[in-house]
């Protein structure tokens, strides 16, 4: 019994240390009232940027809804993926990239003036001709990894939009 009391004092020393320091989840963002409504435009919507920020604007308690006048909107302009050389082998051949994964998109509240936003994640990528397949697995599992960061960075960009 008097087990039970301790673990149970711990147990609440523990959450009132973390609530209390600022403690969040990760991907948890209070997102302001005037957003908790929006519409999501994007010029592919079957695509995975898209999928991503749905889902992170759902786990957000975001309804995503038809567009309106007195609806906010989040449009998601543009993504793209670039490389740049960091280093070569004393062959010539690319031995590292830095890829840098871009997204331009605008947040419009009702009676304003889009308002630009660009996200921009970059991760180094080290090139090894001699295993073609493995790398080719390795630059989808980075990019699909870029584009959560960019969800994330996106939703981080709405919490903020009400604290400006």
């Amino acid at each position: 019994m008097l087990m039970k009391r301790i673990a149970m004092a711990l147990i609440s020393v523990a959450l009132l240390a973390t609530s209390g320091c600022g403690f969040k989840l990760q991907r948890s963002y209070s997102i302001p009232a005037e957003l908790q409504q929006l519409h999501l435009s994007s010029s592919d919507q079957y695509s995975e940027l898209t999928r991503l920020v749905n889902d992170r604007l759902r786990i957000n308690s975001v309804d995503v809804v038809a567009a309106t006048p007195n609806t906010p909107t989040l449009r998601l302009i543009s993504d793209s993926l670039e490389r740049a050389t960091l280093s070569l082998y004393p062959t010539g051949n690319v031995a590292e990239y830095e890829l840098i994964y871009i997204v331009n998109y605008t947040v419009t509240l009702p009676d304003n003036e889009p308002i630009e936003y660009q996200a921009e994640i970059r991760r180094d990528y080290q090139d090894d001709p001699r295993t073609a397949l493995a790398k080719s697995r390795e630059m989808e599992l980075l990019t699909r990894e870029m584009r959560v960061q960019a969800a994330d960075q996106i939703i981080q960009t709405l919490a903020s939009i009400g604290t400006e």
